[in-house]
């Protein structure tokens, strides 16, 4: 019985060794992931509605959108090459004069729908890349980027002729060579003479944008022993669930790094030195999707993440492509051709816009606060801004959860639609004097207000949720949308919301348009009808509405 015993054991040891042999295929199955990839596509291109200059609400989208092979009218990316020809002309040329990386997102994004980036209202986006010290100047994201985006397009090395040291593709991956740490891998300053505490600790994020820009050079036995050592390297990092972690929190964005820097390597995302726990990192990225909301950057957050959305889609793309044996996210051979505009099907505003209604171009070029970074209304808040439509409190800090007063309202929607201000004295609470007089004027000439009712406008109260709508639904009647809704129709919108009834009657069918046309977010569970407004959710609000009216 013993004897029997033992053979058993000995049995189910063989096989959990032979088992063992086998190789494991990725957890995610390939309809599931282009399940999300449509899913996530759809998403951003709901959420990114007229993407601008910026690395949210901008290049990533439109990257990863064009690489998704999802389905979006050439006419969406042609409005995004109008708004980048607009930057670079307001900015002369200028994007930043130290983060070089501003230029190498550009050049990646317009090479990606097939724009040349030397030729961008007159400019030259290459040629700042030609300059070795201001490239370098960030760190590692210098180098590795100016590789990323003059490979991407296989464009020759851009001479600039007011650069004290003329870079070279040699200057740039031997940059990234020499400040490999000791442990393989790289930081953002570590292994440089900015080197500081906290980088002398490989980064998966810095570690995986390093393999992507050497990974068209694996020919070179000094970069291919580099590369070995930074997969070993994030091999030991890869945790017990799949991911990475980056300043000592497990995000959704390192991952991403990672899966784009196997994929450019031609490496399996089930080469075994990257599964930990029967998981890939592909499985682990599936952990942070939630299905039509994007991705989370942690999975303690409370909700998608604009900045990790968009990594989280461009990082599926490429494993996609990866395994349907597409070329990979940066090789951009296949890159699409959008062709130039055309007059007939891009037209600035809609039929029917009222002729008065012009939105200002960009007028403060890469205008941001500190607060809002990584705010999922950061797009929205930095487009406006640049247009001088809305204000922060002060130069560096613009309060996105706090309240905004019916006059401050007032103006931003007359700004916003490119009206002249011009006071019209129709209420008696508000003075010539006042700052904000003109601009009530124009709105309630132009039926954007209307007062309540008794003579007076009350500039200073709050705004309500149901207030801001109304007058959203009104300027953007003036922009050509259709903005009327009957009684059945406005039902139909405002019964998912369970706090409906307690909106006034009065504003009822203004905020069916705002949650039908999405100008509101639908996915909100309640309206709030007669909570104050957030300044961040104004700014996304009027945002949306513009970029319906085909105004941004």
């Amino acid at each position: 019985m013993n004897r029997l015993i033992k053979i058993s054991i000995s049995t189910l040891l063989i096989v959990m060794m032979l088992l063992s042999m086998v190789p494991l295929a990725l957890a995610t199955s390939t309809t599931e992931l282009s399940d999300a990839v449509t899913d996530t596509a759809k998403y951003m291109y709901k959420t990114v509605k007229s993407p601008q200059v910026g690395s949210i609400g901008g290049e990533w989208a439109v990257l990863g959108l064009a690489r998704s092979g999802y389905e979006v009218p050439d006419e969406y990316y042609q409005k995004y090459y109008e708004t980048v020809e607009d930057y670079v002309r307001a900015c002369k040329g200028v994007l930043h004069e130290k983060k070089y990386t501003e230029y190498s997102r550009l050049i990646v994004a317009l090479t990606s729908i097939g724009k040349d980036p030397s030729h961008v209202a007159g400019y030259n986006l290459l040629t700042p890349l030609g300059d070795y010290e201001k490239t370098i100047w960030q760190g590692m994201n210098g180098p590795i980027w100016a590789l990323i985006a003059l490979d991407s397009g296989n464009y020759p090395m851009p001479q600039n002729p007011d650069a004290k040291i003329q870079a070279t593709r040699d200057m740039y991956i031997n940059r990234i060579l020499e400040s490999q740490l000791s442990d393989g891998g790289w930081s953002l300053f570590g292994g440089t003479k900015a080197e500081t505490p906290g980088h002398s600790v490989s980064d998966p994020d810095i570690t995986g944008m390093a393999l992507q820009a050497l990974a068209k050079y694996q020919d070179r036995p000094e970069v291919k022993k580099a590369s070995e050592e930074a997969l070993a390297c994030m091999s030991k990092m890869q945790n017990s669930k799949g991911g990475f972690s980056s300043w000592g929190t497990a995000n959704s964005e390192s991952c991403v790094q990672m899966i784009v820097a196997l994929s450019e390597l031609g490496i399996p995302l089930d080469d075994e030195r990257f599964i930990k726990n029967d998981r890939t990192m592909l499985d682990n990225l599936m952990t942070f999707y939630i299905k039509g909301k994007g991705f989370l950057h942690t999975q303690s957050g409370s909700g998608s993440n604009q900045m990790a959305s968009e990594q989280g889609f461009y990082g599926l793309i490429a494993a996609q492509r990866a395994l349907n044996g597409e070329s990979s996210l940066y090789r951009m051979d296949d890159a699409l051709n959008i062709g130039e505009k055309d007059s007939k099907t891009v037209s600035f505003g809609l039929v029917g816009k009222h002729p008065d209604v012009n939105t200002p171009k960009v007028i403060k070029t890469g205008k941001t606060f500190s607060d809002i970074q990584a705010h999922d209304d950061q797009p929205a808040i930095e487009a406006l801004a640049s247009r001088g439509i809305i204000n922060g409190k002060s130069n560096d800090r613009f309060d996105p959860n706090g309240e905004m007063t019916r006059g401050e309202f007032a103006t931003i929607v007359v700004k916003a639609l490119g009206l002249v201000p011009k006071a019209n004295n129709n209420f008696a609470d508000i003075k010539g004097s006042d700052w904000y007089s003109d601009f009530v004027g124009t709105a309630n000439t132009y039926g954007i207000v209307s007062g309540k009712g008794d003579g007076t406008f009350d500039p200073n109260s709050t705004i309500t949720r149901e207030e801001a709508a109304t007058m959203v639904a009104k300027a953007a009647k003036l922009c050509g949308m259709n903005t009327e809704y009957n009684t059945m129709s406005t039902r139909d919108v405002l019964a998912q919301f369970p706090d409906y009834i307690k909106s006034s009657d009065w504003a009822m069918s203004s905020l069916a348009f705002c949650y039908d046309k999405e100008i509101l977010d639908p996915s909100d569970m309640k309206i709030l009808p007669k909570e104050s407004i957030k300044r961040c959710e104004i700014a996304q609000m009027l945002f949306n509405m513009l970029g319906s009216s085909k105004l941004l």
